[in-house]
């Protein structure tokens, strides 16, 4: 009998361990101060299946939802790594976010559309070119940047072991440190190559909506957003499920070789991190799903009268 395909795993690195992610449970794992693992499963909140059947607002609805997940597991990680009069709440994390929120926005939508202001002249209809392209540029640098930073450098091996123990999920093999090695750091559902279909697909959106001043110019980059990228999500969903046919792999090179700015290759002891998170998500599905059937075999039993 052939093997049944496993279901689809996403994840996240944090700081000093992995998220992952499946279809009703998370997990995050870390690495704590006295060198143990620690590792927190909780309930996915669902309510984006809702949206399942919807292109392009499932996508939005999913990227939000992995948002908020990404977020709770950023702030257990960090305050796993402090001791307990150091940890941080989530309303002041919350407070860091939305200053990297507002920097980000004047990063990756302000200059970018003053760059296509100030040399999209040159080349009619060159304007969502000559800005995407500033975009992928400030975006390459800032990696750049960023990957000389210890601290980061870390977060990017966790990365790394993230998309590995994924591989060796995905491919059927043992789940072992050792195992999990042998896999590429590069994984097409990244979200590094979606951030990079996402400056493709903005490019063609951008393209047919009018720019009479900057203030519209800016006020549409900031409301086609969600758009963008539900269409983005869209376009990496379907690449998932055609790898196999050589024009795909073609067209998603570039978002993986990408990918090679925001991994590092992980050691052992990271991979167990990364394998420990799997696992525990694995087997709260999996007690889930007998929960579930058990609950179908058991009779209901009347109130009392």
């Amino acid at each position: 009998m052939a093997r049944a395909q496993p279901r689809y795993m996403g994840g996240q690195a944090v700081l000093e361990g992995v998220m992952m992610r499946g279809a009703s449970k998370w997990a995050v794992a870390v690495r704590g101060r006295d060198g143990s693992i620690k590792v927190d499963v909780r309930d996915v909140p669902g309510w984006a299946e809702r949206y399942s059947k919807l292109p392009v607002v499932r996508g939005v609805m999913a990227l939000v939802e992995s948002l908020g997940l990404g977020y709770r597991a950023l702030t257990w990680s960090a305050n796993e790594q402090v001791p307990p009069e150091e940890q941080v709440s989530e309303k002041v994390l919350g407070w860091a976010v939305g200053i990297a929120v507002v920097a980000f926005s004047a990063l990756f939508i302000l200059l970018p559309a003053l760059a296509g202001r100030s040399l999209g002249h040159l080349f009619h209809g060159s304007f969502p070119i000559v800005e995407g392209v500033a975009r992928l540029a400030i975006f390459v640098v800032y990696l750049l940047a960023i990957g000389r930073m210890r601290d980061i450098r870390r977060v990017f091996q966790y990365h790394g072991a993230e998309h590995k123990s994924i591989a060796a999920y995905e491919n059927g093999v043992e789940l072992t440190p050792e195992t999990a090695q042998q896999f590429s750091t590069a994984h097409v559902r990244c979200g590094t190559n979606f951030l990079l279909i996402v400056m493709v697909v903005a490019i063609v959106v951008y393209s047919v909506i009018p720019r009479p001043n900057l203030l519209v110019v800016i006020g549409s980059r900031i409301v086609l957003i969600p758009l963008i990228a539900g269409l983005s999500y869209e376009v990496i969903r379907l690449a998932a499920r055609n790898m196999n046919r050589g024009v795909v792999r073609a067209m998603m090179r570039p978002g993986l070789l990408l990918q090679r700015l925001t991994t590092r290759t992980p050691d052992l002891d990271q991979l167990e991190v990364a394998i420990t998170s799997l696992r525990a998500v694995m087997t709260a599905e999996q007690l889930a799903d007998v929960d579930a059937r058990v609950g179908l075999l058991v009779p209901a039993v009347a109130p009392a009268v």
